[in-house]
């Protein structure tokens, strides 16, 4: 009789029962991957695009500089500082000084603090609005949708920075005032585009659903759609921010924007541009090239999240 090793397999005899393995299961110390999250794809895709990271940083550091730099870098911004006329830049004053003694960089900083509030602001409302009336447009459908889009076709055809011009000669430019100027005339386009967003939503089985169920229309729209076209009002927004701060520059260069003591990016630009040929650059580049940094910061960061909210894209 030979004896088999104590380790030695057993072969397979007819009687002899084996467990199956099933096909599918994961080889011997091979880990299955984990499913990637709808926000990780996202954030991938976004990362890809090394412009919007770029254009991500820096509007991190204009907020940062902006808000978090005058507890710094400490300048009297109130107060008209005459000793400081038109100084030089140097090392107390980094940047120089305007026509009125004010440092440069700390005028910066409190034009920031307003451009970009306003900016945002004003988008906000903008997209909030337009893309409730743009939902409502386009779950309603027939008539009300004609006559609703009617009117937002009337508000895209009026030149909107004579409107703003008109309502700024008529009201005192204040920040609260320029973030209802602003809006007023920017959200006809956040609603066509939720509204175009809004027709392939209506058909969809979970909005057939709750029609069948009894469902409000209401409910159906804030619940069900309106969430399934985040994306697209997301993105708008981020261009609305950029536009927002490029329109109150405007506003600043003509004139009609933050008053004095306070300031924002364009009115430093119409400041200094009687001083710029007599020399004094630092009273308008500085400005020009900071709104130029942001607003096409904005759009690389709006241009990738397009990108990342694409199903396409996110399922490659």
């Amino acid at each position: 009789m030979v004896m088999m090793p104590h380790d030695a397999p057993v072969p397979a005899g007819p009687g002899t029962l084996t467990p199956e393995v099933p096909a599918s299961a994961p080889a011997a110390g091979h880990i299955q991957a984990k499913p990637r999250s709808m926000f990780r794809r996202g954030w991938e895709v976004f990362a890809e695009n090394k412009l919007a990271l770029v254009g991500l940083g820096f509007v991190i550091f204009v907020i940062l500089f902006a808000f978090v730099g005058p507890h710094i870098y400490v300048t009297p911004q109130v107060t008209v500082q005459t000793q400081d006329y038109l100084c030089k830049p140097s090392g107390a004053h980094l940047l120089g000084c305007d026509e009125l003694g004010y440092d440069v960089i700390g005028r910066l900083m409190v034009g920031g603090q307003n451009s970009l509030e306003v900016g945002l602001a004003a988008a906000f409302v903008a997209c909030l609005f337009g893309s409730i009336y743009g939902a409502v447009s386009g779950f309603a459908g027939g008539i009300v949708d004609a006559f609703m889009m009617r009117i937002v076709d009337a508000m895209l055809s009026i030149p909107f920075i004579f409107v703003l011009i008109i309502l700024a000669v008529l009201i005192r430019p204040s920040a609260l005032t320029l973030i209802g100027f602003i809006a007023i005339t920017y959200w006809p386009g956040p609603a066509r585009l939720v509204r175009g967003e809004t027709l392939s939503l209506r058909t969809r089985e979970y909005v057939a659903a709750v029609k069948v169920a009894g469902g409000r229309s209401t409910r159906a729209v804030l619940r069900h759609v309106m969430p399934n076209a985040i994306g697209t009002i997301i993105v708008q927004a981020t261009f609305a921010v950029a536009d927002s701060i490029l329109i109150l520059s405007g506003l600043g260069f003509l004139g009609f924007g933050i008053q004095l003591p306070s300031t924002d990016w364009g009115s430093m630009l119409s400041n200094g541009l009687q001083f710029v040929n007599l020399g004094y650059w630092w009273l308008i580049y500085p400005a020009g090239l900071i709104i130029i940094a942001t607003v096409v910061s904005f759009n690389f960061i709006g241009d990738a999240l397009r990108d990342a909210f694409e199903t396409r894209l996110q399922r490659r």
